[in-house]
């Protein structure tokens, strides 16, 4: 047997049962196929504007920095303009999303790339499949259209969020998914970010960028 058999053979053991009484085994099955829904706070709830106003306020506390635009046409002049007055290169890389892919790049004089990032990239953009305003937390699936190592590796990272994407809370997200991919077809990995990286480990002071991006600007595309 092997290691977990033998754990939950000790379970087992301790509770009396085989595992295989049909109550119990219905019990399970009716948990698993009918999950009651927990407590969701309701800081992140309201009005689709309020929604986004949280969304921003929060993503903003965890120094993110958020800006608004009207169209998806209009992120590669905003993402120029971040670079520009940042003083960073005028480089940028992102994976094959369709939704990046088919925005007006050439219109800028930014230098374009594609495909996962080797650790070289400095700047890099995702689009991200929903958001959570309860959090100001960004939830990004991996895969070849958004590349995980974009996540982590560049020092500058924007990041694509639509408005009808932008949610209350991170059951939603999780609703989300199982929606979209089904049983089955869930991406390799979610990850959930929450402003830049940053960490407090030497002397109790925060240094952003100590594990990822150091800076996190998000695009908020469309207005509700």
């Amino acid at each position: 047997m092997s290691a977990r058999d033998d754990i939950l053979a000790l379970v087992r053991a301790s509770l009396h049962v085989s595992g295989a009484e049909a109550p119990r085994r219905a019990a399970v099955a009716s948990r698993l196929a009918e999950a009651p829904v927990g407590v969701v706070p309701q800081r992140g709830q309201g009005t689709r504007s309020q929604i986004l106003a949280t969304f921003k306020a929060e993503a903003e506390r965890v120094r993110a920095t958020v800006a608004e635009v009207a169209s998806a046409a209009d992120a590669p002049a905003e993402i120029a303009r971040f670079l520009r007055e940042n003083n960073l290169p005028a480089t940028l890389r992102h994976g094959s999303d369709p939704r990046l892919a088919s925005l007006p790049w050439s219109a800028t004089a930014l230098e374009i790339s594609h495909g996962p990032s080797d650790g070289d990239d400095v700047n890099a953009v995702s689009a991200a499949f929903a958001a959570i305003a309860e959090t100001g937390t960004l939830a990004l699936v991996s895969g070849s259209d958004n590349p995980t190592t974009l996540n982590f590796l560049p020092e500058n990272h924007f990041v694509l969020v639509f408005a009808e994407d932008v949610v209350g809370d991170m059951e939603s997200v999780v609703a989300r998914l199982k929606a979209t991919y089904g049983q089955g077809a869930m991406p390799r990995a979610v990850n959930f970010v929450t402003g830049p990286s940053r960490s407090a480990d030497i002397e109790q002071t925060i240094l952003l960028g100590a594990h990822g991006p150091r800076r996190l600007h998000i695009v908020v595309v469309g207005q509700p």
